[in-house]
């Protein structure tokens, strides 16, 4: 999303929310956004290890079924 902006976009996004939040914010803001980032982290892991799990059961039904063809 953000690959092409590079150091001196990134410099300017700062600037511009320093002056638009102010200094006293800009702490408060880092913090929300990082429990935020933190708890989708957490939703989307998860959603992976029941997608994993299901996977794994899905794997061993198929192994047995090729099993039993072979007998």
């Amino acid at each position: 999303m953000f690959s092409n902006i590079g150091i001196p976009g990134l410099i300017l996004i700062l600037v511009l929310a320093l002056i638009i939040f102010g200094p006293n914010k800009l702490p408060e803001i880092g913090r929300a956004v990082g429990k935020s980032i933190r708890e989708f982290k957490r939703a989307t892991d998860g959603i992976t290890n029941d997608i994993k799990e299901e996977f794994k059961d899905d794997l061993k039904e198929v192994q047995k079924e090729k099993v039993d063809l072979k007998k």
